[in-house]
């Protein structure tokens, strides 16, 4: 515990907490988006309303805080892409989700990702986690799996039948891509000469949002123009999804340049508190005493993360 209060170090913490919360507010307003538009504009909007304020964050840090801009290199550019592309099709399969589960447990199934993050931190940065972490992920996965299981009696051939169905499959694979996109983000970050964290995520923010937004753009002016028009007729509420999630990666960049992905992740399962109170009072889903165990369970490898 002493060294995770170390100078600098305990500020991820409440920062990773208010991204959880903003990625939920974000989702949640997504959810209700996907009535009037595609999964191509409901992800869009994520990044197509957020990406000019991603770009005033950088400005306002440079011109009134008065730190100065990183300098540009190829592997911030290679891993910004690598990022950029993995969280769209993440986002697009999220999305997806949730029309084949409800909302709660389709945030459920990609929360995953904190021990695929792990591994890919692992695998391209050399990040070893405490076993006393690991431990604690592993609780927060296995409530994971307990509210992906809460709807049948609980057995092996029912356990087996859940994780193989078509909702289990693509809420694991998007939990992958996010994870994917985490570590690419904070080799993105860190590949930066720049002042500081601070800086370094918005800028690595501010340079990724814009390049999903002309990504997108291009993508569905090619496959599905008149979702450019639905997107533009949805202003208002779309972008309040573009504002929540911009300032929620901000959050999350700010948090993975200052720790391990797989400890950020870990503790960004706090987001399935907010779900499941969302699921509850806003789109009035039903909530089992499995799914309500499976996030106690959730919230106990958090306070295991953080002790150890």
């Amino acid at each position: 515990m002493a060294r995770m209060v170390a100078a600098g170090m305990e500020l991820w913490i409440p920062i990773t907490i208010a991204a959880a919360f903003l990625q939920n507010l974000r989702s949640a307003l997504q959810k209700q988006l996907q009535g009037s538009l595609g999964t191509r504009g409901a992800s869009f909007v994520r990044f197509g309303y957020g990406f000019p304020l991603a770009i005033l964050y950088v400005l306002a840090l440079h011109w009134l805080g008065g730190l100065p801009l990183p300098a540009f290199n190829w592997s911030f550019a290679l891993w910004s892409v690598i990022g950029g592309l993995a969280q769209i099709f993440a986002t697009m399969m999220l999305v997806y989700l949730f029309s084949l589960r409800n909302f709660a447990v389709g945030t459920a199934y990609s929360k995953t990702e904190p021990v695929q993050a792990a591994f890919f931190g692992f695998v391209l940065l050399g990040e070893k986690p405490s076993p006393g972490a690991i431990v604690a992920i592993i609780v927060g996965v296995a409530g994971v799996m307990l509210i992906s299981l809460s709807r049948a009696p609980l057995s092996w051939r029912n356990a087996f039948a859940a994780l193989t169905a078509r909702s289990s499959l693509i809420g694991i694979a998007s939990g992958g891509v996010f994870g994917i996109s985490a570590v690419a983000y904070r080799s993105a970050s860190l590949s930066l000469d720049g002042p500081g964290p601070i800086m370094n995520a918005a800028v690595t923010l501010a340079c990724v949002t814009t390049f999903q937004t002309a990504f997108m753009l291009i993508w569905m002016g090619w496959r599905d123009p008149p979702e450019i028009a639905q997107v533009l007729k949805s202003w208002r509420s779309s972008a309040l999804v573009g504002v929540s999630g911009v300032l929620g990666s901000a959050c999350w960049f700010t948090a993975m340049s200052l720790q391990q992905v797989a400890y950020v992740r870990a503790l960004g399962q706090i987001e399935l508190v907010f779900t499941f109170t969302a699921s509850y009072f806003l789109f009035r889903e039903r909530v089992s005493p499995a799914e309500l165990a499976g996030c106690l369970l959730i919230v106990g490898g958090i306070f295991g993360l953080l002790f150890w």
